[in-house]
């Protein structure tokens, strides 16, 4: 949205409403101009040459390259916040950073591996926190990482605290909405990433979001709308793996067999190393029961546990 927009709606009211408009007023303001000013300082600060920036920009310039959603602009913003750490370890935007960095390099480009990033990540996570307790986004990050790790009620409790300091924080609800996906209160946690993407449109994490969607939606038996959320991912994100597992699955419950088999071939010839980690293998956040669930969607498409051959796209 167009800050503009936001001064071009009208808000019809009764009177005695006055204090739920200002609140209405607030919070679609908020929505609007956040995420536009976040990216354009995040385009200013890729305009500077690389030795001539401060913690603060170096940050910015971190999350430039992470909405690339690369495995080289991975690394990259990797330096920018180590840079940033470096210029002013008081800081926690390069901690905060360095969480996403190892989080995206461990569960989507495989760079590195999960066992070796999840305790890092929960201790710099820990340390953005220790650093400023009222910092919302840094108890957003430590709620990521300890659903990663399989602790979903420690995560949904750092989201909330999150949101109860900063109500309008995009990636406290992605935070919740994921916790919420890999608990089993699926359609709670759609509600809850719905309103994250609502609120920041342009998150670095949106292929990461997106996914997620894809995958609560599949979780709630909502195949149709799962298949949806994954072609919006693919289509903004052609090179993120996850969707076309997710739509392979989908696909599979729905009966599009032949277009299941597609989506299975694409998600395996992709990224085969990371098909091995989400199908052969199960993550930590995934209950066995849902794992379970999206390989019932996965054979249905095609795919055998025992199978030596990719299916080959119609």
């Amino acid at each position: 949205m167009d800050p503009r927009d936001v001064w071009a709606e009208r808000y019809d009211r009764d009177l005695a409403d006055i204090f739920a408009l200002q609140d209405e007023i607030t919070e679609a303001v908020t929505t609007a101009i956040a995420p536009v000013i976040a990216d354009a300082e995040r385009q200013r600060a890729a305009r500077r040459p690389p030795g001539n920036l401060d913690a603060w920009t170096a940050c910015q310039r971190g999350w430039w390259h992470m909405s690339k959603v690369s495995v080289e602009d991975n690394a990259l913003a990797e330096k920018f916040f180590q840079q940033a750490i470096d210029l002013d370890p008081t800081f926690a935007g390069g901690y905060k950073g360095l969480v996403s960095v190892l989080a995206d390099a461990a569960t989507v480009f495989l760079t590195r591996s999960l066992a070796e990033t999840q305790s890092l990540a929960e201790t710099l996570a820990r340390r953005a926190v220790a650093l400023d307790g009222a910092d919302a986004e840094a108890r957003a990050s430590l709620g990521a990482t300890l659903w990663r790790g399989g602790d979903h009620e420690g995560a949904r409790a750092e989201a909330e605290r999150a949101l109860a300091m900063n109500p309008n924080l995009a990636r406290g609800y992605a935070v919740l909405g994921t916790a919420l996906i890999y608990s089993g209160r699926a359609k709670e946690g759609v509600a809850a990433l719905e309103t994250c993407i609502r609120l920041d449109p342009r998150d670095t994490g949106l292929a990461a979001r997106l996914n997620q969607l894809a995958v609560g939606l599949y979780f709630s038996h909502d195949y149709e709308a799962s298949i949806a959320a994954a072609k919006r991912a693919i289509r903004l994100y052609p090179d993120y793996p996850g969707p076309y597992r997710w739509l392979a699955a989908a696909l599979g419950k729905a009966g599009s067999t032949e277009e299941a088999k597609g989506a299975l071939a694409k998600a395996i010839t992709l990224a085969p190393a990371s098909f091995d980690m989400y199908v052969r293998n199960r993550v930590p956040w995934h209950r066995p029961e849902d794992h379970a669930h999206m390989l019932e969607g996965l054979r249905k498409a095609g795919w055998e546990d025992q199978a030596t051959s990719v299916p080959e796209a119609q």
